[in-house]
Order: C-alpha cells, then structure tokens, then sequence
C-alpha cells in the first residue's frame, strides 16, 4: 500500500498566486508529485518583496519542485508539451482562454494526453457574461456580495479579511481533480474540470439567502450577530482583555447559558423561552451577556463556556492562531526551515485526513528555477548543453 493516496499522480502545476497554488499545494499533501512551473522571471506572487522568497510563497508551494519555462516562446511550448506527455494533472487558473491563445488549450494537450485531467480554476467561469472579466479575489468578493454582507449596519461595504474566492474556489478544484481521477479509473480518459471562484463563493450567503426567501427586512450587514438575524443569543462580546464569541444553537444552549451565568430565572421568563421569541429582544439579551462578560478575563468566559457545553470562543489575534497549540498538535501549523528565509517559517499542513495515508513530511517550497536542471535532465532527456542554451535564450 502506498504511504499516502496520490503516490503515483504526477501533477504539473501553473497555478499562481492563491487559487491555483492552493489547488496544487492539497495535492502535494496527499501524496502527487507536483512540478511548479514559472516564467523565467517568476509568477506574479514573487513580487511582493525584493529579494528572497515571499512568505505567502514559501507557504503556497510546499512540497513541490520547482522549474521555470516561457510558455510565450516556441521552444517553451515545446517542452511543455513533452512534460504534459505523461502527467496526470495540469493544474492553472490563468485568464479564461489564455492557455488556448499559447496554443496549450485542452483541445491541444488532451491530443498530446487523451488521459490528462486539465484543471482549471478561474474568477466567472468558462462561459456566461462574466466569463472574460479580471478577476481577483476583491473583484469575486464585490460581485459575489461578499462585500455587502461584510461589516456593520449602516456602514459602507467591507471586504472580509481572508480571501474567501481563492481558496474556496481552490477547494473546489481540488474536489474536481479527485472525482476526475476517480472517473479516469472506471473510463481511461482525462477530462478538463473547473471550479470558479464566484460559483464557490455564491453558496456560502446561505444564511443571507434564507433571509431572502423568507421574505424577512434583514440588513445585509449585521456585524458580528447572525447573518440572517436568525440566532438569538449570537455575538461578540467584550472582555476584560478582547473579546470572546457566544451563541447558542438550541434552546438548551440557551438554558445552560442562563444556568453558567447566573441567571437561571430568566429561564421562565417567556419573552426567552424560544429561538424565535429571542430574536425580538436581541439587545436585550446581548446587554444581559456583555454585563457577564465586561469584567472577566476571555479565557475565564471560555472555560465557564466549555462546562457548560455553550458554543464559544476567545477572539484570537492572527499571532495567537499562528501559535495555537490545537493546530501545532493536529499538525495544521508546522515549522520548517526554509534555505532562502533566516528565520523558520510556519506553513500551513494539509485540512484533509485519510486514516490508511500518512501526514506529508513537509519540504520547502522550490527557489525560482530550483529544479530546472534535474526536471530537464531525468524527465526529458536533455544535455547540460542544451539546458545552458536554454538559459542564454530566456527559455528557462
């Protein structure tokens, strides 16, 4: 049995900056062998700092070799195509049409390899009226009404502070690669696979949308209180140093709660007595819980909270999540030395656990160009000659 699920998939990845790079990084963690290709002067994420590796990088592109190729010359599309001869996966999220305007589209390159999976993550999708707009994760995150869900009553629109389009729609690609290999077993042929960041997105307003359809006035920005104002108690309350997250799902929550903070009477009061009843009186109750709250420490609250079997937690600072012991013990966070960094850098592990696969032993992502001569010489044959005429030319 092999050590982890997708030993034997070989995955050539364009994917840059989040979406694509996220797609690939999943991969690597279940076991593919991925090949990071870059243009000569690097993708667009390497911009972010002068010299070195940029962090988001580093963190990006675990556990994946590293080359670097100009798809825009001939000789480049070239030896793309032999390296796609025998790959499982082509993983990008270029522009829509922009592989087909190298001449590396799928109709291309699943006559190079009718059993490729060609993997492609965009920001609208193949076809629809958006299908040709730019599209980053802010652009996804104002047309997917990200934006005006975000923030307090009253206030302008605010985007969300993680990149919600990239990595859901990465996500997504993932789910697609996999379920297309598992067809490829039952088939023998590729196929190509999308997954948009605006399609990924568009689901998670679900509570927004039950708002809609139950035809209820509900602001489309509610802070940090339900999306649909349809949980009572459901907030962030302050503490004597932050602020920690309360709410109750069931009205069991509710009692216990009442019980944890010392006022059980209000059990009987029927103005509480339900979900329903409580969304009238939602200030009330949050005044109730803040005067609880206001003097006592966030993980005095969370402790009370967690005997009680209350749903809560202390607002933690990017910083305290980086260090979180929870995730250093589910090997979410984990510490490696990078050539290129003076200091260890904390990269992400994998979310995704198969109990007959072993967790990924974490390498470092690839300098740009880390791996040209062995990718150049093992895998398609060529002479240190011909690889330094490549490097004259601007090939590699």
């Amino acid at each position: 049995m092999p050590d982890h699920a997708l030993d034997d998939v070989d995955v050539i990845d364009l994917g840059q900056i989040y979406n694509g790079a996220y797609c690939s990084l999943i991969l690597s963690y279940l076991g593919a062998d991925v090949t990071k290709v870059e243009p000569p002067f690097g993708e667009p994420l390497r911009s972010r700092v002068e010299d070195g590796e940029p962090p988001e990088f580093v963190m990006l592109n675990s556990s994946k070799d590293g080359i670097t190729l100009n798809l825009k010359s001939k000789r480049g599309r070239e030896i793309f195509k032999t390296l796609i001869k025998d790959a499982d996966v082509l993983v990008e999220n270029f522009g829509v049409g922009t592989m087909a305007e190298f001449g590396l589209g799928y109709e291309t390159l699943s006559e190079i390899n009718p059993e490729l999976i060609y993997a492609h993550g965009s920001g609208f999708g193949e076809e629809g009226p958006r299908s040709e707009q730019l599209a980053m994760d802010l652009v996804v995150q104002a047309a997917g009404g990200v934006m005006d869900v975000t923030g307090f009553p009253d206030s302008p629109p605010v985007k969300t502070g993680i990149a919600p389009g990239d990595f859901l729609g990465g996500t997504h690609l993932v789910a697609g690669v996999l379920t297309a290999l598992y067809e490829r077993e039952q088939t023998g042929n590729g196929q190509f696979v999308e997954a948009s960041m605006y399609d990924a997105v568009y689901p998670s307003l679900l509570s927004q949308l039950g708002s809609y359809y139950r035809d209820e006035d509900v602001s489309s920005r509610t802070g940090n209180r339900h999306s649909g104002l349809s949980k009572a108690p459901y907030n962030a309350y302050k503490a004597s140093n932050g602020y920690v997250t309360i709410l109750c799902a069931s009205d069991e929550h509710w009692r216990r709660l009442l019980d944890a903070i010392g006022k059980s009477e209000l059990i009987q009061k029927e103005e509480y007595a339900t979900n329903v009843r409580r969304l009238k009186h939602m200030k009330e109750i949050d005044d109730i819980i803040e005067t609880w709250t206001a003097d006592r420490s966030q993980q005095s609250i969370e402790d009370r909270m967690r005997d009680a079997g209350v749903p809560c937690s202390a607002v933690q600072t990017v910083e305290e999540v980086i260090h979180d012991p929870h995730l250093e013990q589910r090997h979410m966070v984990e510490e490696i030395d990078h050539p290129a960094m003076e200091e260890p850098i904390r990269v992400p592990g994998t979310p995704i656990r198969l109990s007959d696969s072993e967790l990924p032993d974490i390498e470092p992502s690839p300098t740009k160009g880390q791996d040209n001569y062995e990718v150049l010489t093992e895998r398609l044959g060529l002479s240190e000659d011909e690889i330094q005429e490549l490097e004259e030319d601007g090939i590699i």
